[in-house]
């Protein structure tokens, strides 16, 4: 009985210490709704990680210079949903992702939608308007 006690006690532990894992920020927590940006770039890098996909563009700035951008996505189970995978984004790839900035200033965005050369545009936001984020209506076919 006191080893079942134990096993029992032990899971439990575990299962609390998982609990900061689950805690998500929401998207005004991080993202400012009046800072809308317009990326186009080149693929550096995809992440195809929980509990948001992240996206790593080189924008080309008027002086010639380059920045690194991080932009974050939906989870990748919703976006696995939407038909992206993570090989729909290889390296070298020109995109223009429209988002919204970090509201510390930071090269970081919540992306709303990635448009692919050929005129292919994917939703990147999580299923519930990006938990704040300002909503748009989806794009009728």
């Amino acid at each position: 009985m006191r080893k079942r006690l134990m096993i029992v006690m032990a899971g439990a532990s575990l299962l609390l210490a998982a609990v900061p894992v689950w805690a998500h920020h929401a998207f005004a927590a991080e993202f400012d709704a009046k800072k809308p940006v317009k990326l186009e770039g080149k693929v550096t890098k995809m992440e195809w990680i929980n509990p948001h996909a992240w996206i790593h563009i080189d924008v080309k700035n008027a002086d010639g210079t380059v920045t690194s951008w991080m932009i974050e996505g939906g989870t990748p189970n919703t976006l696995l949903r939407r038909g992206f995978t993570k090989d729909s984004l290889a390296i070298g790839t020109d995109v223009v992702v429209d988002g919204y900035q970090a509201k510390d200033g930071s090269f970081r965005a919540n992306g709303r939608d990635i448009t692919f050369t050929d005129g292919r545009k994917l939703f990147l936001g999580s299923n519930n308007a990006n938990e704040g984020a300002p909503y748009q209506e989806p794009e009728k076919k």
